[in-house]
């Protein structure tokens, strides 16, 4: 991207420091946004329920992180009019797409978490790089 007022604007150049990508790759690429976008693969969800299913979050960083994921037109939230208000979070079609990937990403961790170890455990010894360097 250029400074250029009138050169062409590129949106998809996310190693470009002014690309407006990298933005959204913040909101989603931190353990709260991955774990959240995860958690609505499962089914629509109330706040307290995406509190309980994703432990050590706080409820302020669950507001502030669906708040920038609906904003993002990820996440929708649907209020239902009743006292007090029901709202629902849910996953739209672009997050849902987006969902499948991260849950792909999430799942090869999660499967590789002892192999992982095993490299951190050998890279703390001292012996040398994990294996395949």
């Amino acid at each position: 991207m250029s400074d250029a007022p009138d050169a062409p604007v590129t949106l998809n150049d996310v190693f470009q420091r002014d690309c407006p990508g990298r933005v959204v790759i913040d909101h989603i690429a931190g353990r709260w946004g991955m774990l959240i976008l995860v958690a609505l693969c499962e089914r629509p969800m109330r706040f307290f329920m995406l509190r309980d299913r994703i432990g050590g979050i706080s409820e302020k960083m669950l507001s502030q992180t669906l708040k920038t994921l609906v904003r993002d037109g990820l996440v929708a939230r649907e209020v239902e009019p009743s006292t007090p208000p029901k709202v629902t979070y849910r996953l739209t079609p672009l997050g849902g797409e987006l969902a499948g990937a991260v849950r792909t990403l999430v799942g090869f961790i999660g499967e590789r978490v002892p192999a992982i170890m095993a490299a951190q455990r050998r890279y703390d010894r001292g012996d040398g790089p994990p294996e395949g360097d």
